[in-house]
């Protein structure tokens, strides 16, 4: 089974850019096996992010908490990246949390191994400036998104690229992070035919 959710991050980092085969296995040889319940942080607000993680199964969220409420900022899915990337790239504490929506089958990769194996394969680091790239580029749109976009515009989008979501996220977890009152989202819903 282990060998099955390596091939996966295997594929979804070949899907990125094409790094010798030998090189590749030996970064992926690397990562290990994490299972973790739902609802619970995987990292808090304040510490540091030790691991990049890699969704085999699960969803998980990303949020900060202003007044004790939760900003969604980020759902990860498989196949995807999860952690919290720029407190894992930079190793300053995160801004936020990093919590699991539901049972969660991840691959986990220590800072330290990573940083060794990029260091000594020029390959692994042009891999992982492209991924940086992907994820500055994601955050970019969400940003668009979010600024110019009214309400019904970023329920279509968000329907039309992940629908799936809608049956294993709470509606209050997607108004969040669709900044929509969670009253307007169920408006939403039930008014637009998509």
């Amino acid at each position: 089974m282990a060998i099955i959710k390596k091939l996966a991050l295997k594929k979804f980092l070949s899907d990125i850019f094409e790094v010798n085969d030998k090189i590749l296995d030996e970064y992926i040889s690397n990562w290990t096996e994490y299972s973790i319940p739902k609802n619970i942080i995987i990292t808090e607000a304040k510490k540091t992010e030790r691991y990049i993680y890699f969704v085999i199964e699960g969803i998980q969220k990303s949020y900060y908490l202003n007044e004790g409420k939760q900003h969604i900022m980020f759902f990860a899915y498989s196949p995807s990246f999860s952690g919290v990337i720029e407190s894992f790239l930079t190793q300053t504490p995160s801004k936020y949390h990093l919590e699991t929506i539901t049972d969660s089958k991840l691959l986990r990769l220590s800072y330290e191994k990573h940083k060794q194996l990029l260091q000594e394969h020029r390959e692994l680091e042009t891999l992982f400036r492209k991924v940086t790239e992907r994820f500055l580029l994601g955050v970019i749109e969400r940003h668009h998104q979010l600024m110019a976009f009214n309400v019904e515009t970023r329920f279509r989008s968000f329907m039309t690229r992940s629908p799936h979501l809608l049956n294993m996220i709470s509606q209050k977890d997607i108004a969040s992070y669709l900044r929509i009152d969670p009253t307007n989202f169920s408006k939403l819903i039930n008014t637009i035919k998509l």
